[in-house]
């Protein structure tokens, strides 16, 4: 039996589908005796709380049964109930998978309930009529990438012409046109470790194989070796938070020219800090030489709206251009047309000075609630920027048993073992607050100290 530390299922429905399939597939025969949860859970690497979970589903279904004093043995069952047999597998995972979760700690949720719906609607009624029906420039509409390049100079100090940026539908679309760009049979791309999961799936998607850089208390390390390109996230580390100080950004910088490399800048929410100035993004420091800039609108606005943006060094948009001739755009025109009529009649600059401050209050929120109700065996790592914080557990409290437990309570928090390359498993857990309010935050982290301290 094999488990995924990929984070998609929790452990215990892992091992549930596994015996069961074995049962179904007569690989388990009747009245034969399955470990008992201590030895499972031993050879498994999981906790016996995972494994009586995943036994308490099988008897409840009657896959198996438990004699008292002798251990779990297959329960004699009617296996013609199981025809059409997709359909009964598919109605039995369903049942198990739908877990009524009432406080749900995403680090990509938003707050939904500030969105200015009303102007946003006012400026798309604009846009709906002809030009709906056609498409926009795969590049990005021109006025909106007027306007993203004079944000990005202002803010983050990105200095580049509007021919510069391009708009996209998120990050990972976008990495994979970087990827076929730089394309070449033997070349090596670098990652952070622990990272981004989903930009290493790019790299596994596009078969591109990849080196996992160690990230240390200050950030990711410099590469001790040649690569076509490094991916990092340098104003707050996902998943530890760490912001990157000047000096090793420098460091990267001088890699990068030294090696003749590139360094993809994903600054996904760089507009949300919470402590001291904003360093300057590498972009800034390298002068759009050496580092390509990514951008999002998902925490600044809402995920559905799916539009991102990158900034390109100049010797590099004309064959980036030719390469992607004919590609055609992946981003609503109507949206993109709003988009950049709510930058430029100062919608935009509002809109996120008020998720500033409430964010920030959330920040403060979630930061008073741990140190109220947590002992001092719990540490807060990375609260200075973004919307999510990550918790080092005590000694005696793994990840999966604090996320499993939390489940027990309708509570969803989530590992940060599955964002590494090299380690499979870790102590610490990554509780994101951007989409509750401050009373599901205090609530929530209430509740996870109470059943935490009673385990």
């Amino acid at each position: 039996m094999e488990l995924s530390f990929n984070g998609d299922d929790p452990y215990y429905l892992q091992i549930y589908r596994q015996i069961r399939e074995k049962i179904i597939q007569h690989h388990l025969l009747l009245h034969t005796k399955l470990p008992s949860k201590r030895q499972l859970a031993r050879d498994l690497g999981v906790s016996v709380h995972t494994i009586q979970e995943a036994y308490a589903q099988l008897i409840a279904e009657g896959y198996i049964e438990s004699k008292e004093r002798s251990g779990y043995f297959v329960a004699a069952y009617d296996y013609e109930r199981l025809v059409p047999k997709q359909q009964q597998l598919y109605s039995a995972t369903s049942e198990i998978v739908e877990i009524d979760i009432d406080i749900d700690f995403h680090s990509g949720h938003v707050a939904k309930d500030v969105f200015p719906f009303k102007t946003w609607k006012k400026l798309l009624s604009r846009h709906i009529g002809d030009a709906s029906f056609t498409m926009s420039p795969w590049q990005g509409e021109w006025r909106l990438r007027q306007e993203i390049a004079a944000y990005v100079q202002q803010f983050r100090g990105v200095s580049c012409a509007p021919n510069q940026v391009f708009v996209c539908s998120g990050t990972q679309t976008q990495l994979h046109m970087i990827c076929q760009f730089f394309y070449e049979a033997a070349s090596v791309v670098a990652i952070e470790d622990p990272g981004f999961i989903r930009a290493k799936a790019v790299f596994e998607q596009q078969r591109i194989p990849y080196e996992a850089i160690p990230v240390d208390e200050l950030g990711v390390t410099v590469p001790s070796k040649s690569h076509q390109f490094l991916y990092t996230t340098p104003a707050h580390q996902f998943p530890l938070g760490m912001i990157l100080p000047i000096q090793r950004r420098i460091e990267l910088i001088n890699w990068a020219h030294q090696n003749n490399a590139y360094i993809i800048e994903d600054d996904y929410d760089g507009e949300f800090r919470y402590k001291g100035k904003p360093i300057p993004s590498l972009a800034e420091l390298d002068e759009m030489k050496r580092v390509i800039y990514f951008g999002t609108f998902s925490k600044t606005l809402i995920p559905s709206l799916r539009m991102s943006y990158f900034v390109l060094p100049i010797k590099l948009v004309e064959p980036f251009e030719q390469k992607f001739a004919l590609q055609k755009s992946t981003v609503s025109r109507m949206e993109q047309l709003t988009l950049a009529d709510f930058m430029k009649e100062d919608y935009w600059r509002r809109h996120l000075d008020k998720m500033r401050t409430i964010y920030r209050q959330k920040q403060r929120t979630i930061l008073k609630a741990i140190h109220h109700y947590l002992s001092p065996e719990y540490e807060v790592i990375g609260e200075s920027s973004g919307l999510h914080i990550v918790l080092k557990l005590p000694a005696d409290l793994t990840e999966e048993d604090a996320i499993e437990l939390a489940k027990v309570i309708h509570i969803r928090i989530y590992p940060v073992s599955n964002s590494y390359v090299n380690v499979k498993s870790t102590n610490l857990v990554l509780l994101g607050y951007g989409g509750l309010s401050n009373e599901d935050i205090t609530r929530g982290i209430q509740l996870l100290a109470k059943v935490w301290q009673e385990r």
